[in-house]
């Protein structure tokens, strides 16, 4: 039986691989979203200096991401893989979570310092790059179907946007009812810890992996060679694909432009908009259309035989529309703002989806040319491009700030500061969404392996 017609997963087990991004998501949106607005306006630290110490930390997530990519693809244990990563990598997440917004406030300034780099690390250097990276090569290793391997991706990201719409609805109130201050991030950052821990197992041993002699598409008497080949193999393997680099290019990109967007959006309401309390409703707005795109994002791809298609041409309406974004944002027209807002997310928002199998396709391209599977590093790559594009856009938030004058503590702030703020949010990511345009448009793996099977066909 062909790849494309065999089912391997039950509607359950899509739904519970899926809600791992719940998990996810409730430790990775409170940091992207709201670490920077904690440090800046509850403890009083300046914003340009935890944006370096963020940079800092990560050239050190940079590097532990492929190491962790290769210890998965050399792990063997009942669980298979990537399962054990996943699940106990969790812990570590909630744990550090926790820690990272319980900043003693009897520490001196440049032990605050030292405190939130050491366990900011901590959380995404070591623990959420391996939970993260096992998450994702998980969709590899359940199943070899590509129609549901684009299912999966379009459901986790559902679970994402839905995390992160909530969120942006309750955080900031979970705060106020909990006193607010310190104390209140504190009692917000146990619940989502907690909410993560418990959503994260249910989603690893809900699902198992396939057995190892299950390849994706290979000639028969082939061989999987990934135990055979050293670390540093592996790296050349990955970076003399050209298409690694391009979707590590896109991740990095396009979680640099979701940070920026996520990290100064408080700012924007307040500041800007002088409403702190529409950051849920934009919130919801911004990413809800995102859910709608990716209910249809399998049946496209599935009509037009191309994620890259469906992806480029998403993303070349969404620039178009974020012409109009700007201009009504100019203006403070919120209906409008609003509005272009729900239709950009709608065209751009099928490229969510797709992620993860077009990570497998790059990861079946690597197989067909050199005959060896590296899963789990090429996997590597969106844990690589969330942690150093994210990281660097919630810094970049940072070292704008300050660079335009914020000061957390102050009552007004200046013109400079609000215009940033303004760029940071509207101006900056629509001028990002040309570039990842751009690289969709060079992302032509799906026509490169259906070039080499048919060739290997022929010559059978």
């Amino acid at each position: 039986m062909r790849e494309t017609e065999k089912k391997y997963l039950k509607w359950y087990q899509k739904i519970a691989y899926g809600a791992g991004d719940l998990a996810s998501n409730t430790s990775y949106g409170l940091v992207s979203s709201f670490v920077l607005l904690y440090l800046s306006d509850t403890m009083g630290l300046n914003t340009g200096i935890i944006g370096t110490l963020m940079l800092v930390s990560k050239f050190l997530d940079g590097i532990s991401d492929v190491i962790f990519g290769n210890l998965i693809d050399r792990t063997k244990s009942k669980l298979g893989k990537a399962r054990p990563w996943m699940l106990y990598a969790q812990i570590g997440v909630s744990l550090c979570l926790v820690l990272l917004f319980s900043i003693p406030g009897g520490l001196g300034t440049t032990a605050q310092y030292a405190y939130f780099f050491a366990f900011y690390t901590a959380l995404n250097a070591i623990f959420y790059t391996a939970n993260g990276i096992a998450y994702s090569a998980l969709s590899a290793l359940i199943t070899r179907n590509k129609n549901e391997r684009v299912q999966l991706g379009s459901i986790r990201f559902m679970f994402a946007v839905a995390t992160n719409i909530v969120m942006g609805f309750a955080v900031t109130n979970g705060v106020e009812a909990f006193g607010g201050g310190a104390v209140g991030w504190r009692m917000v950052a146990i619940i989502c810890g907690t909410i993560g821990l418990v959503v994260n197992t249910i989603s690893c041993l809900c699902v198992k992996e396939l057995p190892e002699d299950e390849n994706i598409v290979v000639e028969a008497e082939s061989k999987t060679q990934d135990d055979k080949i050293s670390f540093g193999e592996s790296l050349k393997l990955l970076f003399s694909n050209k298409y690694y680099i391009l979707i590590v290019a896109i991740y990095i990109v396009y979680y640099f432009m979701s940070n920026l967007t996520t990290g100064s959006a408080v700012y924007f309401m307040k500041q800007v908009l002088g409403d702190g309390s529409l950051l849920g409703l934009f919130s919801m707005m911004k990413m809800f259309p995102v859910i709608i795109a990716l209910i249809f994002t399998p049946i496209l791809v599935k009509k037009t035989g191309s994620m890259q298609k469906v992806n480029f041409w998403g993303y070349v309406i969404s620039d178009i529309l974020g012409i109009f974004l700007i201009f009504f944002a100019m203006q403070k027209n919120l209906p409008m703002m609003l509005l272009f807002m729900f239709l950009k997310g709608t065209f751009a928002g099928t490229m969510s989806g797709t992620l993860n199998a077009l990570i497998a396709e790059i990861s079946g391209y690597t197989y067909r040319t050199k005959g060896v599977h590296i899963d789990g590093m090429m996997f590597s790559c969106s844990s690589l491009g969330v942690k150093v594009g994210g990281g660097i856009g919630t810094a970049a938030v940072g070292w704008l700030l300050n660079a335009s004058g914020y000061v957390g503590t102050a009552a007004t702030q200046t013109s400079g500061a609000i215009n940033m703020i303004f760029s940071m949010y509207i101006t900056i990511p629509v001028i990002l969404g040309v570039v990842i345009t751009v690289l969709l448009g060079l992302m032509t793996v799906e026509k490169e392996n259906k070039r080499i099977d048919m060739k290997r066909e022929a010559n059978n």
